[in-house]
């Protein structure tokens, strides 16, 4: 019997998009799930009030959601989250995924630098993911085409990759949209599980909220479209986990 995918939740959607579309775990795990993997399992664990993290080798792999909060603002659960993560990833045998905070809170706990982007402006909508050269032979980018499309919105970034790590993709508006760290530990700055639904309504959420982190944090110009290659990544790395 395989062992499960772990879904580690850091965060949630807004309520109304949860009540129309569902949440990050669910839109993590229908992409999971999308391509027959006989014996694929999945489990979540909500790390913000639990008093222990789990046994990772009790999972063929890690996938880190989501969340509104910001690392920088180092919330315990965070930390502890964090400091587990740097022993997994030391131990390089479980596969991780982290996603948008998810892959920021990677990359703080394995050395890297996290922070507000440069132009103080979301990055939000459907934007063009430029793989690197160090895609081409990566087991998780690889099978993906030198540009496709992804769904983002975030208002941090990786400012400074890991010790070790190699930058795999970018977009124009940020230069670390994908990383490897050895050779089982991913970060990904797009979030490769979101429909286009629920982009469309962050966008109206955040259109219709005034301030520095709304309405005056957008971009002037946002494109929307569906996204299939991205969400096709976490597919891919199912199966990677269950033949690790």
């Amino acid at each position: 019997m395989n062992k499960p995918i772990l879904i580690v939740i850091t965060g949630e959607t807004f309520a109304s998009i949860s009540a129309a579309h569902g949440d990050f775990a669910d839109w993590i795990e229908a992409g999971l799930a999308a391509s027959p993997l006989p014996g694929l399992a999945i489990e979540r664990f909500d790390a913000r009030g639990a008093a222990a993290l789990p046994d990772v080798d009790d999972y063929a792999g890690i996938v880190l959601t989501g969340s509104h909060a910001m690392v920088t603002a180092r919330e315990p659960w965070s930390e502890r989250l964090g400091h587990w993560l740097a022993d997994c990833a030391a131990r390089g045998v479980t596969p991780m995924l982290g996603i948008c905070y998810g892959h920021q809170l990677l990359a703080q706990a394995l050395g890297g630098e996290v922070g507000d982007r440069r132009d103080r402006r979301f990055e939000i909508g459907t934007v063009s993911i430029g793989q690197r050269a160090e895609a081409a032979g990566d087991p998780l980018f690889a099978a993906l085409p030198a540009r496709f499309d992804a769904q983002v919105v975030h208002y941090q970034s990786v400012h400074r990759l890991p010790p070790g790590a190699r930058l795999l993709a970018a977009s124009d508006t940020d230069p670390c949209q994908a990383f490897r760290h050895g050779q089982a530990c991913w970060g990904v700055q797009f979030h490769p599980e979101f429909p286009l639904p629920a982009i469309e309504q962050y966008l109206a959420i955040l259109r219709a909220q005034p301030g520095a982190h709304g309405a005056d944090a957008l971009p002037p110009q946002v494109r929307l479209a569906s996204t299939p290659e991205a969400f096709a990544l976490l597919a891919r790395f199912a199966r990677l986990c269950l033949t690790a």
